[in-house]
């Protein structure tokens, strides 16, 4: 017989903040807090000021220049050792020079390996929050 359960909030019984979680084969657990993305944005690098058409703990993004943009986030990492992802329509790369606790970068090129805008762009984050 299935089971739903509802709840509102989910809290570790030993550890608040750490829920393990039975993985595929039953024979390793992964916590359920670091498999979590705690930033993401979708949006349109070719608009004048790009802006996001859906996002999460996203508070404003900056357009740093053709290609280069700067993702702010609401809530701030907990350090910069944060895995992210990003990409877009173009060749991408992740400017880590330019990347913080509370804000990272995503530099796109196009074929001839210049700085260009694309139209769909999407970052994401997976780490500690602060």
């Amino acid at each position: 017989m299935a089971s739903i359960l509802k709840v509102n909030t989910l809290t570790g019984a030993s550890t608040a903040g750490s829920i393990a979680v039975t993985g595929e084969g039953n024979s390793t657990t992964t916590n359920l807090q670091q498999g979590l993305l705690k930033n993401w944005i979708h949006f349109d690098g070719t608009a004048g000021t790009p802006t996001a058409a859906d996002s999460f703990n996203h508070s404003s993004i900056t357009d740093a220049g053709t290609g280069d943009y700067e993702n702010n986030i609401t809530n701030a990492m907990a350090n910069v050792n944060y895995m992210s992802i990003c990409g877009s329509g173009q060749f991408h790369s992740v400017d880590g020079g330019h990347n913080s606790t509370s804000k990272y970068s995503l530099e796109l090129y196009n074929s001839s390996h210049s700085a260009a805008d694309t139209g769909r762009c999407n970052m994401g984050l997976a780490g500690d929050l602060a």
